[in-house]
């Protein structure tokens, strides 16, 4: 028998097993969003199959591009006194409209806000206002303002700055709420007023973000001033619809070149104002910011940075001296007031017409109501909407796969050169300044009406600005997980894998939702214009003054819209 010797116990403790960690626990409302999400990937593949874009067919039809670039010949231009004349009133009533936007929003904002609103129902409220300004497009606004006033700026002005209070103040409203309370809690203990605690203790805070958001949104305004001029919006859009509409093809790319040229100009002029008038550096990515930089650097070069004078006295801190960075900052304030009244006079304004108008309201809004689908049966203009909804599901899947690409060859983290980087920013930028309706039109001449073109348009459209959102979002990511797998000798696509898009997988979920909630009011408005979906229903029933018709149709887009966005807001809370 052998015998077993026991081995001797040491007299420290025994080490302890080695346990997995505990596995996280999924909430139940986390599984059902990634459901969710998986079920919307599942009807935008089946949305994009049933838009039927067929890449042989598209070859095919290439004889169609050579016969419209051959019918085109050389881009043509009005005379120059003309093309001033309407680029003038163009900008004008876009800037008109946009700071009608800023005034009213201010209003909304602070009830939205929840550290200033007065109570919750004053919040929910103007949370309402807000969604509300953002699903009626600015079209449906722009033609009951032409019934209301005619022809002119005004129903463009009223349209742009109405339906941009969604989207301001709702920026305006988040400004609030990240604010320092410090200021303002000591303005309320001294016993200030509602408005001294706003106008002291919030205003000067918010100030420099609400002025990017305007700038911001001015930029977009110009951008959609085109398809107004379809509806009886007087500028740009409107000899640009007048030349398509007659088949001057080379006078109609004209147009659509200098709005172009517009929309690039726009976006430098908001970059050098940030800089200059508000003394912000841009940070930004885009063709805007990047000049100012560089023309800044180049300025700045060998020259110390100009600094304030200390404030040693409360009489200096009463008496601010005029130097340097005043009188810029006074300068700069002058010359908006100088562009907002010029902009006011080139649009040469009906006052008379505000006052007027009451008496046509009762009439033209028993036109709007009760909403009915008119000589259209039920069915047909449910189809239509389901159209539509295809139409923005379709492009917004196809938008994603080329803004994942193009959106991290433009990232800094991600790229594998500063030349590819540059090159994806410039792409970018390119894309962003051609407006969806100019990219449509062209889409209709060369592969015929239809859903076809309307989803070409809006994916191709909506690489511009998805993809420079995601771009930032993966250069904003913690770069502590990319470094740690590159010290292990994990190559760039690896990290790429592991670290960055896990990363911005979050802000790739957020991006998407806003791309899918703007391309479901593009494709309305697209439809006007031939690319298919309930947009055609509604030039018709506008055209037809089918009123009932226009709000019946108006309806169907607020519903589906305020879904969205409902399911928007859902999905950003369960994966925050």
């Amino acid at each position: 028998m052998t015998a077993v010797t026991e081995r001797p116990r040491t007299t420290g403790a025994a080490p302890a097993p080695v346990t997995a960690p505990p596995r996280r626990r999924v909430s139940p409302e986390r599984v059902a969003a990634g459901l969710t999400l998986v079920a919307l990937l599942v009807a935008s593949l089946v949305a994009l199959r049933s838009v039927d874009i067929d890449p042989a067919r598209m070859l095919q039809s290439w004889a169609n591009a050579e016969r419209f670039f051959g019918r085109v010949g050389a881009i043509e231009f009005p005379p120059l006194g003309e093309l001033l004349q309407l680029t003038a009133l163009t900008l004008g009533l876009v800037i008109c409209g946009t700071l009608l936007a800023a005034v009213l929003s201010v209003p909304v904002a602070v009830l939205a806000a929840s550290n200033t609103t007065p109570g919750p129902a004053w919040r929910a409220a103007a949370r309402f206002v807000t969604v509300l300004a953002r699903a009626v497009p600015d079209v449906v606004l722009a033609m009951v303002f032409v019934l209301l006033f005619s022809l002119g700026t005004l129903p463009g002005i009223l349209a742009i700055g109405l339906h941009s209070v969604g989207m301001i103040s709702k920026l305006f409203a988040d400004a609030i709420e990240q604010i320092d309370e410090g200021p303002r809690t000591a303005i309320r203990a001294a016993g200030g007023s509602r408005l001294q605690q706003f106008t002291a203790g919030v205003l000067p805070q918010v100030l420099p973000s609400w002025v990017a958001t305007v700038l911001h949104r001015n930029d977009i305004n110009l951008r959609g001033s085109v398809i107004l001029g379809y509806v009886g919006v007087v500028g740009l859009g409107m000899e640009m619809s007048f030349a398509f509409k007659s088949l001057d093809y080379g006078l109609g790319l004209g147009y659509a070149l200098v709005i172009f040229v517009l929309c690039v100009v726009m976006e430098i002029v908001s970059s050098s104002v940030r800089a200059a008038m508000l003394g912000i550096a841009p940070t930004g990515r885009g063709l805007g910011d990047r000049v100012v930089r560089r023309a800044t650097r180049r300025r700045g070069a060998g020259r110390p940075a100009p600094s304030r004078p200390a404030i040693t006295t409360v009489e200096s801190a009463l008496r601010r001296p005029w130097d340097r960075a005043r009188r810029r900052d006074v300068s700069w304030g002058w010359l908006a007031v100088a562009v907002v009244v010029a902009s006011i006079a080139v649009c040469d304004i009906a006052w008379s017409d505000l006052v007027t108008v009451w008496a046509k309201v009762p009439a033209v809004a028993t036109q709007f109501w009760p909403p009915s689908f008119g000589s259209y049966e039920a069915s047909t203009m449910v189809a239509a909407m389901g159209e539509t909804i295809a139409i923005a599901l379709a492009a917004t899947v196809l938008t994603l796969v080329a803004s994942i690409v193009v959106g991290s060859l433009a990232a800094r983290n991600v790229a594998p050169s500063r030349g590819v980087r540059s090159g994806m920013r410039l792409l970018l930028v390119g894309i962003r300044g051609v407006p969806e309706v100019i990219l449509a039109i062209v889409l209709i001449v060369v592969t015929g009406l239809g859903t076809q073109a309307g989803t070409l348009a809006l994916a191709l459209g909506g690489v511009g600005l998805l993809g420079k959102l995601l771009a930032d979002s993966f250069e904003e990511v913690s770069p502590g997980p990319e470094r740690a797998l590159s010290a292990t000798g994990a190559s760039r696509v690896q990290v790429y894998a592991g670290a960055t898009l896990p990363q911005g997988t979050r802000a790739l979920i957020g991006h998407t939702f806003y791309m899918l909630d703007t391309n479901l009011r593009a494709a309305t408005l697209l439809g006007i214009v031939g690319a298919g979906g309930v947009g055609y229903y509604l030039l018709n029933a506008s055209q037809g003054s089918n009123y009932g018709t226009v709000t019946a149709i108006v309806l169907m887009i607020l519903v589906t819209v305020l879904a969205v966005e409902g399911l928007a807001i859902w999905m950003r809370r369960v994966f925050r």
